[in-house]
């Protein structure tokens, strides 16, 4: 497969992988750790949907799904499929339990990468190919432009019933 394409496709891959499971959690309903709140609302002021500013915020100050999908992509990369992804699990299900984060969306994204990336290796997927699609992934969410994200991401959350009820 040719890496450009194999890794196009890993990066929307991984970004639905980690947006949906992380709606669906309920990242964009309210702050489930402290900081989170402050960047919702910063994202807010600055013309960004508070619903996705909250996603934003749970996703920088928690392991959730879009980290624990870049670290069973790691770890199945370092250490093989489907050991790398599952000891990642483990190890973000213990990030959230540090961080007082009461869900459980890194572990839901490291355990689906890990199927994912083991059904995709026999179409020609590399591993790597999705450590380099989340860190594209990622870089839409948090590094391009944040109010045009947290508005992307406040709709997803409206049509899956998610939307953040907090003014």
């Amino acid at each position: 497969m040719n890496e450009i394409l194999g890794i196009a496709i890993a990066a929307v891959i991984c970004w639905v992988n980690f947006v949906l499971i992380d709606t669906w959690m309920g990242l964009p309903e309210g702050p489930g750790v402290k900081g989170a709140d402050v960047i919702g609302r910063s994202v807010q002021k600055r013309g960004g949907d508070l619903a996705g500013g909250f996603f934003q915020g749970n996703i920088v100050c928690s392991p959730d799904a879009s980290a624990g999908t870049l670290l069973a992509a790691i770890g199945c990369y370092a250490i093989g499929i489907p050991e790398g992804g599952l000891i990642a699990a483990v190890l973000v299900y213990f990030g959230n339990r540090l961080c007082a984060d009461p869900g459980y969306a890194g572990t839901t994204g490291a355990l689906s990468i890990t199927v994912i990336i083991f059904l995709t290796s026999f179409i020609g997927f590399k591993t790597e190919y999705f450590i380099v699609g989340m860190v594209i992934a990622i870089l839409t969410i948090q590094g391009i432009y944040h109010p045009g994200a947290s508005r992307l991401l406040g709709k997803i959350a409206h049509k899956m019933g998610r939307h953040t009820k907090l003014t």
